[in-house]
């Protein structure tokens, strides 16, 4: 973790107690050493992933939010999977973002992917 700004250490101190808030990447409950271990290197991607989030495929009015508000209302959201025919539809609760938002998150997910060869 890498702080490049002039106020650095304000920065990454921001970053750590959000993984501790966010992730509880601080909670090492297992009895032995070595599960902790692989428990807090799981961690580490699960931060990464919700900075890739938050950093290149979120709307402009979502970049901002913290870890935890991405938890609550992207990763936390009541669903049910319906299968029609030959179609799987994923009805989401609209509580947490609107429909138009989660397209946008969608599409903008679209655009990282790699062209097929």
């Amino acid at each position: 973790m890498t702080c490049l700004n002039p106020h650095g250490r304000g920065t990454c101190e921001q970053w750590i107690k959000e993984g501790k808030h966010a992730l509880e990447w601080t909670r090492l409950s297992c009895h032995q050493f070595k599960d902790n271990a692989v428990r807090l290197a799981l961690f580490e991607p699960a931060y990464n992933l919700g900075n890739f989030l938050r950093r290149l495929v979120l709307p402009p009015e979502m970049a901002r939010w913290s870890l935890t508000t991405l938890r609550e209302k992207l990763v936390k959201i009541g669903a049910r999977l319906t299968r029609h025919a030959r179609r799987l539809i994923l009805q989401m609760a609209e509580v947490a973002i609107s429909r138009d938002l989660f397209g946008q998150i969608l599409s903008r997910i679209r655009l990282l992917s790699p062209a097929p060869m």
